[in-house]
């Protein structure tokens, strides 16, 4: 299993969302145990660490004795995700995993449940939704997906990529989220909801044993939303080539010497990153962005030291680019996101 970055971040609407149907006192002990300050909340535009969000994860299935954060009517007892797992390894291929992830939902869940279609040379994954809150209902189908395909890249040992993800409700707030999570080919206010991907995927063997599962099961849940990258695209490629600019400090490279460095034209570099959904200056701002959050809530740094050390030309620049990305200035996120002694009042989608 590839080794995550630590410096991924999670949009704080996951976080909204997983906390919604938890009472103050048990919300308060759930953000307390991931620590993340409740005022984090009360901003759009906020992110967490992903070690963070898989905490939450955790403190919230803990909370309400429920893997899938009290979106069906059947809980799903913690012990119930790595139950599914065990049963998958004596499966040949990844066909025949998959249509036991989907046996194995719709034995846990009452109101979500999932089928395997194989159509030419695609396979698709319809998934019904039967909450009656259009946002559980939307929560509920990224949750479910995200298990679904994060344990298919698991037992593939690779990404699986999607070829296209549609949705039977309305692109949310966060849609953007969905091009990194799903796939770029998305559409919304579908008739029905469904990803699919490349059906000659269904013959791959599966590539864990026995220690694999312990590791990915040791590491879960952020080893199944932090899903095995695709490492063989060019947008991968350029964030490898990018990504010691932010951890060194190092200056950023000419988009034009980084197509050289791959044999390829800019204007056919360009091309590649928006066919997957990607550009250049979209994953400098994605690393920057990310960094940054570290930066601010894991360093003592000052914010003129986190601008040169991610390459801006000043701090002024750093304000700008941290105010587009999350709606606020470097220094009020980090007082948001600094523990708040005694701090038992929650925003209302905390409660």
């Amino acid at each position: 299993m590839e080794e995550k970055d630590s410096k991924d971040t999670v949009s704080i609407a996951f976080v909204q969302a997983a906390v919604t149907r938890l009472e103050a006192p048990g919300c308060a002990r759930a953000l307390a145990a991931a620590g993340i300050p409740a005022e984090l909340l009360r901003t759009a535009q906020s992110r967490v660490t992903a070690d963070a969000f898989a905490a939450l994860w955790l403190a919230v299935a803990a909370e309400m004795d429920d893997e899938f954060f009290g979106l069906d009517p059947r809980r799903m007892k913690p012990g119930s995700f790595a139950l599914l797992c065990r049963s998958l390894l004596p499966a040949v291929d990844l066909g025949q995993a998959l249509r036991r992830v989907l046996r194995g939902f719709q034995c846990l869940l009452d109101d979500v449940s999932g089928d395997l279609q194989v159509l030419g040379d695609e396979a698709v994954l319809r998934v019904r939704l039967r909450q009656a809150d259009p946002d559980a209902r939307r929560f509920a189908c990224e949750t479910f997906l995200v298990l679904v395909h994060g344990l298919m890249c698991w037992l593939a040992g690779r990404r699986v990529p999607l070829r296209w993800a549609r949705f039977g409700f309305p692109a949310p707030d966060h849609a953007r989220e969905y091009a990194l999570m799903y796939s770029p080919q998305l559409s919304f206010g579908a008739p029905d909801t469904a990803v699919a991907f490349d059906a000659a995927l269904l013959a791959a063997p599966v590539v864990p044993d026995e220690r694999g599962l312990k590791s990915f099961l040791a590491a879960a849940p952020r080893s199944v939303f932090l899903k095995y990258r695709n490492e063989d695209g060019t947008a991968a490629r350029v964030r490898r080539r990018l990504k010691p600019c932010v951890e060194a400090g190092a200056p950023w490279p000419r988009l034009e010497a980084v197509a050289a460095e791959l044999h390829v034209s800019a204007n056919t570099l360009r091309r590649r990153l928006a066919a997957e959904g990607a550009s250049w200056q979209g994953l400098k701002d994605a690393l920057r962005r990310d960094a940054a959050i570290h930066l601010l809530t894991e360093t003592r740094l000052s914010v003129e030291a986190i601008a040169t050390r991610l390459g801006f030309e000043d701090a002024s620049a750093f304000h700008r680019a941290f105010r587009k990305w999350l709606n606020m200035q470097p220094g009020e996120y980090r007082a948001r996101a600094a523990p708040q002694a005694g701090s038992a009042s929650l925003p209302a989608a905390a409660r």
